[in-house]
């Protein structure tokens, strides 16, 4: 088993518990909301949704982050607490997308604006340490310090901050939309 196969079980571990978060909440909600005494007593939304795509996108790039860096990685203890904590906070994030329990609301986009900065600020704090993990090894620095990699983090960051301040339920969505467009236009078109 290389360095890389023994890291990435336990990064994988906890990022595929992130995805179940995720679908398990967008699960619990539309289950509450087809069930028959609650039919007219939920709204869904589309802003909960939204940030659940788009933490999925999101961790998706961190998964594929990991395959980029697999020959950089040693079996450290430092190494295995650094994945540890970093996906940790990826499962937070995904953990708090979807509230526990959808029938003490009315609107689940309520829940939205009472997680996103937090779900939000989790993943800028992620961007951060990701960047300064890469700009630590040289070989990757030179590639990584393009106008295109450093626009496109730009982006990313400053779309993400202005989703976590901006509270009408409008420019919400179409800020997470367009964080979610952003990364479907690199996974497929880049």
């Amino acid at each position: 088993m290389s360095d890389f196969e023994f890291i990435f079980v336990l990064y994988s571990l906890l990022l595929g518990l992130s995805l179940v978060e995720l679908l398990g909440g967008l699960g619990r909600v539309i289950e509450l909301r087809f069930a028959q005494h609650n039919a007219a007593s939920i709204k869904i939304g589309y802003l909960t949704p939204a940030l659940g795509a788009f933490v999925m996108l999101d961790l998706l790039s961190f998964w594929l982050f990991a395959w980029s860096v697999r020959n950089l990685l040693t079996v450290t203890p430092a190494s295995l607490l650094a994945v540890m904590m970093f996906a940790s906070c990826y499962y937070l994030a995904a953990r708090l997308v979807f509230p526990s329990d959808p029938s003490r609301l009315a609107n689940i986009d309520d829940h939205y604006f009472r997680v996103r900065r937090l779900v939000l600020g989790l993943l800028i704090a992620l961007v951060g340490v990701q960047w300064a993990y890469l700009l630590s090894i040289e070989v990757i620095r030179q590639a990584l310090l393009t106008s295109f990699s450093v626009g496109m983090t730009l982006m990313l960051v400053a779309l993400m901050i202005a989703t976590a301040v901006i509270r009408h339920p409008g420019w919400s969505l179409v800020l997470l939309l367009t964080l979610s467009g952003r990364y479907l236009a690199l996974y497929l078109v880049v």
